[in-house]
């Protein structure tokens, strides 16, 4: 690709992503306990598989929705990859690939192993008690797209801000 920053941000998106996941869900026996209060309410490890997309939308439980979503995956990967690395984008919208890039590999493995994508991440405060789980790569997809957003023309090589040219006398 000859772009590092967007291939080392994927590799260590994925890697502490399967890190994390290996650790909490096998090491420290969460699918066998269900749940490890961290800091309560603030942060608690729930074990949970994601059949579906985010929040368990899409929960179709069936083989052809795992597949669906894999291969939609793929696609994403090779999209976005393709988009940052095709119009020479800068140093930050390539981390934000990577993160975006790594994090869906991170659950594209997840189904190819499992065939649901392990999440244990949950948290609630201030009374609210969040029923949702999800996992690292969730918070790398995430991070990815909101600096793809943000950093979007602002540092592409020889990029300046936008702004309206001054008018000239009156």
């Amino acid at each position: 690709m000859g772009r590092p920053a967007l291939i080392w941000a994927a590799l260590v998106a994925f890697l502490l992503d399967q890190g994390s996941k290996y650790a909490v869900v096998h090491g420290m026996e969460l699918a066998r306990r269900h749940w490890i209060e961290v800091f309560p309410p603030l942060l608690t490890f729930r074990y949970g598989e994601n059949r579906g997309i985010n929040f368990g939308l899409l929960d179709g439980n069936s083989e052809i929705a795992r597949w669906v979503l894999i291969v939609f995956s793929l696609l994403v990967v090779v999209a976005v990859g393709w988009w940052v690395v095709r119009n020479q984008r800068g140093v930050w919208m390539q981390v934000s690939a990577g993160l975006l890039i790594g994090g869906a590999l991170g659950n594209v493995a997840d189904r190819l192993l499992y065939g649901y994508v392990l999440d244990f991440l949950n948290m609630s405060c201030c009374g609210i008690n969040n029923p949702f789980v999800f996992n690292v790569a969730d918070v790398f997809i995430f991070a990815g797209a909101a600096g793809l957003i943000l950093f979007d023309n602002r540092d592409k090589p020889g990029a300046s801000p936008r702004r309206k040219p001054a008018k000239k006398g009156s």
